[in-house]
This record gives structure tokens, sequence and C-alpha cells, in this order.
């Protein structure tokens, strides 16, 4: 089984307070962004593959790693290279996380990384979110939607929005999710991804100060996309530019191109631009 793992972006994200537990509460907008995505294959251990020998062919090393119980081979391909140990990978762990439950039989898992690492799109999330609803359907668990969100939830903080992939509220951490109906009808996206520039979530963390705003995010939403330069903002902005200053010259030019709205997405570094089409 193959699929197409997408982004996400952020339309507006405030950071309100620290919690207990160490995370921070927010509200954000997530909206799928479907321009940038990797590809991911799951087999059973006797299948054939489809992408694993072009994946060699196109990238020549790949990174590969095997689970203890050798129940999960997995290969992962990178034009970058790949920094991080495989079976650390979300794809990884939401096997891992779905065998503490159900007899899962071994598996191959191949993924082509094209989604950027760092960049606040939500790429690993995705395929993490992929794996569950892949292996869901390939070995017919007969999870719904709100359980596998639960799964997602404890994989990452975004990752239970790409089981649903429709605009989403969050809250919480970014896992408490709602329905939110945004009328995006005559608008294009444009996604810049800097290259060169990766900002991890505690980087971006680093000198937040959290605060509700005086208007929240659902309100400053409503006003429709020629208001929401002035009203909805992503709080990760002020920390990130600082050090990035760069990115603050994209999303200036993304403005002078016109764009209706501009912003950084999640914790950074990419940046997006919504315009109107022209007629």
């Amino acid at each position: 089984m193959i699929s197409y793992p997408h982004v996400k972006v952020n339309l507006g994200l405030n950071v309100l307070r620290k919690r207990p537990d160490g995370y921070h509460d927010i509200e954000t907008l997530f909206l799928p962004c479907r321009e940038i995505s990797d590809t991911l294959e799951i087999i059973t251990g006797d299948d054939w593959s489809r992408t694993s020998a072009s994946l060699f062919g196109r990238y020549g090393s790949c990174a590969q790693a095997v689970s203890r119980d050798g129940r999960l081979m997995i290969t992962l391909a990178r034009e970058e290279g790949v920094g991080w140990d495989p079976l650390d990978d979300l794809t990884a762990k939401a096997y891992a996380l779905l065998s503490e439950d159900y007899d899962l039989p071994p598996v191959k898992v191949f993924l082509e990384k094209k989604a950027p690492v760092g960049a606040g799109l939500g790429g690993g999330s995705s395929d993490g979110a992929s794996a569950l609803l892949m292996l869901n359907e390939l070995f017919s668990l007969g999870l719904s939607r709100g359980e596998l969100a639960l799964y997602a939830s404890r994989l990452g903080s975004d990752c239970a929005f790409f089981i649903y992939d429709t605009p989403m509220f969050g809250e919480g951490r970014g896992e408490v999710l709602s329905p939110f109906g945004i009328n995006l009808d005559g608008l294009r996206m444009e996604v810049i991804v800097p290259k060169g520039i990766s900002v991890s979530t505690a980087e971006a963390y680093r000198g937040i100060v959290p605060g509700v705003p005086a208007v929240r995010l659902r309100e400053a939403l409503s006003g429709g996309a020629e208001n929401w330069k002035e009203s909805v903002s992503n709080d990760f902005e002020k920390t990130v530019f600082a050090v990035h200053p760069e990115l603050s010259s994209i999303k200036d030019d993304l403005y002078r191109r016109g764009a209706v709205y501009a912003s950084m997405s999640g914790s950074g570094s990419a940046l997006f631009g919504l315009f109107r089409e022209r007629a």
C-alpha cells in the first residue's frame, strides 16, 4: 500500500500558557497543504515493494534499520540525508504503538522524504498519521477516525490533525481538535521553504512569553482574509525572526507581491502567503 502524506500550515498560532506537564496550551487553525508531500509504502514481510528499487536507484545510499524483534524493517531516503535513527521515525513508532494492542504481522516501511525537516509544516507528523491509517486498513483493525486520532496524539501534538485532513481548530497541545468552517474560496496558497534554515521547536519556544490575546483566534478568523493581517498572528515569529531575520524579509516580500495574508507556519521556518486568484 502506498500513500502520499502531505504537510499542513498554521493559520494563526497563539501560545496561551505553560502547563504543569511542561507543554504549552495553544490555539491554532490547522490547514491541509497538498503542495508538498512524502511517499510512504507499507508492505507485509513477504510482499514485493514497488518503491524500494527506485529509492536505492535514485538516492544510492538510504538509511535502513530493523527492529530488535525483527518484525519491522524501515528504509528512509532523503536528498539531504537522514540525520536520525530510522527506528525513531514516527512511521516506525506508529507500528510499535499499534503493536502494543494488536498482533500485527511483520512489515517493511519505505519512506521517501520530500517534506522539509524543521520547517513547521508537520511532515513527520503527517507520515506518522498516514502510517496509522494504512496499518488500520491493511490489517482490518476496524479503528474509527476518533480512535486513530487518540493513537496519533500519543505520537505528537499535531499528528491527530492529519487523521482528519480537513481544517481543524487545535487547542491544548494541538491535539484537542474541532471542525472549523473557513471560506478560502478564491484564495491560492504559496509556500516558501528557505534552504539552509531549520528551526527546532525548542529554539522557537526559547524566549516565548505566553499570554491570552485580547481577541481570541476564533473571533479573529471570523473577520475574513482581508482583516487577518492585523488580527491573526503566529507568536513564534517573535522569537524565530529575531534569530533568522531573513524569514521576516520573506514575509514582507509576500505582502509586497500582493498577499492578503502571510505568516510563518508552526514553529518555522516555512512561510506561506494567501493570494487572491485573478479572474
